[in-house]
């Protein structure tokens, strides 16, 4: 570089730092048009890559659950530590299950497959005298054996589709792990530094509000995170229990693999109001192969637990974060799991969890100019 090189690049660092950067005018016009255009590349991304949808939601889910101990660990605590001792928490709950549940469930779900055909069996022996004695009695029409063998080639029938669509997921599966635990480590990742950067992205929402409209902000903010939190923690703390319940009692009464059916009802119960349903079935079945005692004695059990959980659980989670009237929750309910599947019928009361926090901020707020 030459010496008047050298001079000419100072002068121009000089008049950067005096002035500054130079402003590039555009119109209204212009800049809603550019903000259009990102919209629509944003959606195109998205639409192109469904994983970041998933990872972002999965992660904001978590951070809001984590967000709850780490508040209270807070109080006695520097933040980011209360955030790296809830992480180890987590840490360690999930090593715990691996190590000690994981085996458990494979090995009851493994001696289940096994015992299918024997299932079959005694259940093909006691139709076959259920059926017998309707056709003692002139009420079925034909032989009850022609009626077994019509069940068993619809149920053979049905087993075949089913098993071509088990090998045909089979050589899908591999794929699907590694993408599982990618957006599982994605979500995680995601969660982390929105627990760490919370601060800084509540004051970047606050700025995008009118000066005059930051203290709405705040609120309808606060009352988004504390809503959606408290539904979350109550709603893992719900399914958490009725599957340890249903667990211990199917193992007192000799039900088999109990473990493996309450972690059944976990799953299910994510599903309000119809999760408890689909829970009981599979073990109020196994049951009656044990004994018609047993398994009367576990119908009224899952009976019992869904009153419990519908009459003292649930209201306390809704009483606290949703707020909204049971016949509308259940309404809500089956028509997103009409439109949007299994999906929509976990999401419903969530959403209607919003909607009910964005309705109350609104009511208070909007008048009508007279």
């Amino acid at each position: 570089m030459t010496k008047t090189d050298r001079r000419v690049s100072d002068v121009v660092e000089r008049d950067a730092r005096r002035h500054g950067p130079t402003q590039i005018r555009i119109s209204k016009r212009i800049r809603s048009l550019l903000i259009g255009v990102g919209i629509v590349l944003v959606a195109i991304v998205l639409r192109a890559a469904p994983s970041i949808p998933v990872i972002l939601l999965g992660g904001a889910t978590l951070a809001l659950i984590l967000s709850f101990p780490v508040r209270l660990l807070s109080r006695i605590l520097p933040r980011k530590v209360a955030i790296l001792v809830t992480l180890l928490g987590l840490v360690g709950v999930l090593t715990v299950g691996l190590l000690v549940l994981l085996p458990v469930l494979v090995g009851q779900l493994t001696g289940l497959i096994a015992a299918l055909p024997g299932l079959a069996s005694e259940a093909d022996r006691g139709l076959l005298t259920f059926l017998e004695t309707l056709h003692e009695r002139n009420l079925l029409a034909g032989e009850p054996k022609a009626v077994i063998d019509n069940i068993r080639q619809n149920i053979f029938d049905r087993s075949q589709s089913l098993a071509q669509a088990a090998l045909t997921g089979l050589l899908t599966t591999v794929s699907s792990t590694f993408t599982f635990t990618i957006r599982l480590f994605g979500m995680l990742f995601v969660a982390v530094y929105l627990l760490i950067d919370i601060r800084r992205i509540k004051a970047a929402y606050l700025r995008l509000a009118p000066q005059r409209y930051r203290h709405d902000a705040r609120d309808l903010w606060d009352a988004f995170t504390t809503s959606l939190s408290r539904y979350l923690i109550g709603t893992l703390a719900s399914i958490t229990i009725q599957g340890v319940i249903v667990g211990a009692v199917l193992w007192l009464l000799g039900v088999p693999y109990a473990a493996l059916l309450g972690a059944w009802v976990t799953a299910t119960a994510i599903i309000p109001n119809l999760g408890a349903i689909l829970g009981a079935i599979p073990a109020v079945i196994l049951a009656f192969f044990v004994s018609s005692r047993t398994g009367f004695l576990t119908l009224v059990v899952y009976v019992a637990i869904q009153q419990f959980e519908s009459t003292v659980l649930t209201p306390r989670i809704q009483g606290q974060a949703v707020r909204v009237h049971p016949v509308l929750i259940l309404l809500a309910i089956l028509g997103a799991a009409e439109v949007f599947g299994l999906a929509g019928a976990v999401f419903a009361v969530p959403t209607l969890a919003v909607l009910r926090v964005l309705a109350e901020f609104l009511l208070v707020r909007v008048r009508v100019s007279p």
